[in-house]
């Protein structure tokens, strides 16, 4: 199979959570352990650094291999999703992964594949152990995909764990308080490793605690740790707990690496064009301002709007979709009433009718028209708009990543 031929056996053999949902979600990890001992164990041949939290994993995760590539390790890097093509899940020094590497790996393993069910990101996971283990690299970083204890990124035995924040996100799989959340987060806490907590509440911190000292693992909490904070190119004013997250997980792993100010500066100042991360408060155009961001749950969300509250306009004019089990009812209620809505489906099976959107959005206040499709949407929103407008797009990274 080619690389196109690949990928769409990739989606659609095998269960994958992003178009499916609650039928692609594995409830233990013994898929992945067969798969890794298969593979003959490649986790166990890399550092990591391993990433779990409601918010702010991904913007933790590309700023800490900025950091390292600036450094000069050789960083591995793994996210999801992706936004536009399936190798940006996979990433050394800023690279995506080769499509003859991943076709190689399929095609090589698709028997076993097949024979044990493996999902989609269960299989994705191997992957990218795989050829961080192949490509040898001084550090790679992990960021899980939902939760932490049953993710299939929990096979690592990391050189740190951390933990972003907590908040309401993936409540039919993880639990519906930040205690229960924070639980399963806080899978990724093991035995005498380090574990840094960027953010906490009165709810999670006593959660955190209980496991790290079941554990016998250090922790910190870097919103308690003053650093000196740097500029960078990653815009929007939540990115300042972020980096210091970040800063606090540099100095856990000091008796590893040698990483110096100038690289922590130049790192930062450089994440998105040294990783190629996208989809955070990400300035599209001016006259009119486009911004995207692919916060997608309350507490995401909610700090994605107070800087937008910051923003000068005309006219706010928001393009907005999301998908079928999102609770619009946390959602709503926190976005402008003063502003113009062009609501939207996602392209994909869980996408949200638009028609369905705008009439639970009308509830809570929210006017404005339905479209067919997530480009027709921002085209319009830019048709109707002035140059001192100011158009956001987001909702869901799926959205996000129609218009990128």
């Amino acid at each position: 199979m080619n690389y196109k031929e690949t990928l769409s056996w990739m989606f659609s053999r095998l269960p994958m959570y992003q178009q499916q949902g609650a039928s692609a979600y594995k409830k233990d990890l013994s898929n992945i352990i067969s798969l890794s001992k298969y593979l003959g164990n490649p986790e166990q041949k890399i550092k990591t650094i391993h990433v779990a939290g409601t918010n702010g994993k991904g913007s933790v995760s590309h700023m800490l291999a900025a950091i390292f590539q600036q450094a000069g390790y050789k960083t591995g890097l793994y996210t999801s999703p992706h936004l536009k093509d399936f190798r940006e899940r996979i990433k050394i020094d800023g690279n995506n992964i080769s499509e003859d590497y991943v076709c190689n790996f399929i095609n090589s393993n698709k028997p076993f594949f097949e024979a044990n069910n493996l999902s989609f990101f269960e299989m994705t996971v191997g992957l990218a152990f795989d050829y961080f283990a192949f490509e040898k690299v001084d550090i790679a970083i992990i960021e899980t995909g939902m939760g932490g204890r049953l993710d299939a990124t929990n096979i690592t035995t990391p050189l740190v764990a951390v933990i972003t924040n907590i908040g309401l996100d993936h409540t039919q799989f993880l639990g519906t308080t930040t205690a229960a959340i924070a639980g399963e987060k806080a899978g990724i806490i093991k035995r005498d490793i380090p574990v840094v907590v960027g953010e906490y509440t009165t709810q999670t911190k006593p959660v955190f605690n209980a496991v790290a000292s079941k554990q016998n693992a250090p922790i910190y909490f870097a919103q308690d740790v003053e650093h000196n904070t740097y500029p960078s190119d990653l815009l929007g004013n939540y990115q300042q707990q972020n980096q210091k997250t970040v800063l606090q997980v540099l100095k856990v792993v000091q008796p590893h690496f040698i990483i110096t100010t100038e690289a922590i500066k130049k790192g930062l100042l450089h994440v998105a064009t040294t990783t190629h991360f996208m989809g955070r408060w990400q300035q599209l155009q001016h006259n009119p301002t486009v911004v995207c961001d692919t916060a997608h749950n309350p507490h995401g969300l909610q700090v994605v709007l107070q800087q937008l509250a910051k923003q000068k306009y005309d006219v706010l004019r928001i393009v907005f979709g999301v998908v079928k089990d999102k609770d619009l009812s946390d959602i709503l209620p926190l976005l402008p009433k003063t502003a113009q809505y062009y609501f939207c489906k996602p392209n994909l099976l869980r996408g949200l009718d638009p028609l369905v959107l705008q009439s639970q959005a009308s509830k809570f206040g929210l006017v404005g028209k339905v479209y067919n499709s997530v480009p027709e949407a921002y085209q319009a929103a830019l048709k109707d708009s002035s140059e001192n407008d100011f158009i956001y797009v987001g909702g869901s990274t799926f959205v996000v990543a129609e218009i990128l």
